[in-house]
């Protein structure tokens, strides 16, 4: 598990002051990126190796409101890896509450064909040591 800190602006939130629901996806994205780039993720490098990553469904859970200037912490966890897709399981908290919640399924496709293609070998075996 990692946790990546992010703070809300102003940007991010809807007309009642509070953090938009599709902005959690933006951070989650954010945070799942930082997560892998510590085992070799680097999108340009991917798509220099014709290789790109998509979110084949999510669930997510908006449990309560984070609001502008408030600092967030998204944990990241590893759930499930398999040679094309992998999935994610993430939290946000906000002063150790949980705010909301997703679990993302993603997979691994050729940039060209957009077909399933296997993740290179040396990001499987870092996302490996994730689980």
């Amino acid at each position: 598990m990692k946790a990546y800190k992010l703070r809300v602006y102003y940007e991010d939130t809807d007309a009642q002051g509070v953090v938009y629901y599709a902005n959690y996806l933006k951070f989650f994205e954010r945070a799942r990126t930082e997560f892998l780039r510590g085992v070799g993720y680097e999108q340009m490098k991917l798509m220099k190796e014709g290789i790109i990553f998509v979110v084949r469904s999510l669930e997510l859970k908006l449990l309560k409101p984070a609001r502008l200037d408030d600092e967030i912490l998204i944990s990241t966890r590893l759930d499930k890896l398999g040679k094309v897709s992998f999935n994610f399981a993430q939290e946000a908290f906000l002063d150790d509450q949980l705010i909301s919640e997703a679990y993302i399924k993603c997979g691994s496709l050729d940039s060209h064909s957009f077909t399933p293609s296997s993740l290179p070998e040396y990001l499987h075996k870092g996302m490996k040591k994730l689980l």
